[in-house]
């Protein structure tokens, strides 16, 4: 919740402009469910869906065709702490840490071109 507000702000890439008949929609889980959170979200045009523990499950057995939209986050967090030195994060500055993250990352991407391409 306390970095809520920083990473909303540090979004890199650009999103489209919200409009009040299509805003930019913003999941989020249990963590972010406060007031105060609902309202940082709504004053940068975003939608926010948050969810509660067991409604996605509950969701999911209703609808079998939906997927849990979460789930590309969670795997990609899975894949990052296989990286143990981000993992366990032995580096004292943050410019070093941010370039093995930058290192993982791109690894990981490259592992899953050759898995496609071959």
């Amino acid at each position: 919740m306390k970095l809520l507000v920083p990473t909303l702000d540090a979004i890199v890439t650009p999103r489209p402009s919200p409009t009040t008949t299509s805003p930019q929609h913003l999941c989020a889980d249990r963590g972010y469910s406060g007031q105060p959170a609902a309202d940082a979200m709504k004053r940068r045009g975003y939608k926010p869906h948050v969810r509660q523990r067991g409604e996605e499950i509950a969701a999911k057995k209703r609808h079998s065709r939906n997927r849990p939209k979460r789930w590309v986050v969670e795997r990609t967090h899975s894949w990052i702490n296989r990286f143990r030195k981000l993992l366990v994060r032995f580096e004292k500055t943050e410019a070093s840490y941010l370039g093995l993250l930058e290192l993982a990352c791109a690894l990981i991407i490259f592992r899953k071109v050759v898995s496609i391409y071959g």
